[in-house]
């Protein structure tokens, strides 16, 4: 009976020493696991901090090529910017050239007279461009007029019409009939070419007001110019 008792005492040692040692076994072993897992994610966290790195270069990269774009963009602006200035500047030159260009060729030209075609005298039909009888008879006195004072002279002949209409069909009417002007006196008079210059002017210079009859009669003209 006393042996049983005693030995009770010993067998409850053996296995309380055998689970404080399991015990110890599993810690070392979840320890180990934990270890290995921290090892891996040190591993993760560097490896996502150099890609993190290199991105921040290539970014970098990036933006040095975005600015120095911008940069030649900014240049090539001002160069366009200078080039404009440079052009207005020409044609402010080319301008003020014309304006004395014309200056000297009105000072040279020196107008001698001048025979208006109007309705009056040329009677030219409605939206028609052939020359009247009335009007020939008039550029008969013109060239008489030229021969009896035989200098060097210059032709200018202006065609003019009222509003009536549009503005190109008005252009064109005053084209031809100053046109026509021309023909007859190389025509009939051999009035050289080179000495007779065309322009029309269409609605452009009236002498009257178009809202009356009178005054869109007296807008219907040619005016024929005898330049020294």
């Amino acid at each position: 009976m006393n042996r049983i008792v005693c030995a009770l005492p010993i067998l409850a040692l053996s296995l309380g020493g055998a689970t404080a040692c399991a015990t110890k076994g599993f810690v070392r072993s979840r320890v180990g696991e934990v270890n290995d897992k921290v090892e891996t994610l040190s591993k993760s966290v560097e490896e996502n901090q150099e890609r993190i790195r290199q991105t921040e270069g290539r970014v970098t990269e990036v933006d040095n090529r975005v600015t120095q774009v911008d940069q030649k963009a900014q240049a090539a602006n001002q160069a366009a910017a200078a080039a404009g200035q440079s052009a207005q500047q020409a044609r402010s030159t080319a301008d003020a050239a014309g304006a004395r260009a014309e200056a000297v060729d009105l000072a040279v030209r020196r107008l001698i007279y001048e025979v208006v075609l109007s309705e009056e005298k040329a009677k030219f039909k409605f939206g028609q461009a052939a020359l009247p009888q009335e009007a020939a008879a008039e550029l008969d006195k013109l060239v008489d007029q030229l021969k009896a004072d035989p200098k060097a002279y210059f032709i200018e002949i202006e065609g003019h019409t009222d509003n009536a209409g549009s503005k190109m069909v008005n252009e064109r009417l005053g084209l031809e009939r100053a046109e026509a002007v021309k023909r007859y006196l190389y025509e009939q008079h051999q009035v050289p070419l080179h000495k007779i210059n065309v322009i029309s002017y269409g609605e452009d210079k009236p002498v009257a007001p178009n809202n009356t009859r009178d005054g869109r009669s007296q807008n219907r003209r040619v005016v024929v110019k005898v330049l020294a």
